[in-house]
């Protein structure tokens, strides 16, 4: 449940401009988790996140941008690999599934990554589809993702 949780806080703070802890609780229990503000606390330290200005000179939750070479942070990395299920390829189409309510979070993940060879991508419940620019780039990107899920 928590891993799902936190899935659930960064596709929240991606989607919105987040100032408060009560804020988050509240989007949070709007998406069916029970939370109190202790445990959304406990869950901002879990996570890393931090505060950035926002554009309107306030600030917001962010995760703290500590990436590796692969482009991603740990948090990023974890979502991956505990929502990640399989994948297969059509063509230029690389379809992800993942763990059911994970789609989203996964697909924040892959976002982050900004790898070059994939256009955009869509998140369903348990399903990813990424255009990805060729069939040459849809096996690099596989491997890639294979690479950070071992």
């Amino acid at each position: 449940m928590k891993v799902n949780r936190h899935a659930k806080i960064i596709e929240l703070i991606n989607k919105y401009h987040i100032e408060t802890q009560e804020e988050l609780a509240e989007y949070l229990n709007q998406e069916g988790f029970k939370v109190t503000q202790a445990t959304v606390s406990r869950d901002i330290r879990d996570l890393k996140l931090t505060k950035i200005p926002s554009e309107n000179g306030k600030q917001r939750y962010a995760l703290h941008q500590s990436h590796h070479e692969n482009g991603m942070s740990e948090k990023y990395i974890r979502v991956l690999r505990e929502g990640y299920l399989s994948m297969d390829m059509a063509q230029n189409i690389l379809v992800i599934k993942t763990v059911a309510g994970m789609a989203s979070a996964v697909c924040a993940a892959l976002d982050a990554m900004k790898w070059n060879e994939i256009v955009g991508s869509i998140a369903g419940d348990d399903t990813i589809m990424c255009a990805i620019r060729s069939v040459d780039d849809t096996v690099k990107v596989m491997d890639k993702i294979s690479k950070i899920i071992l």
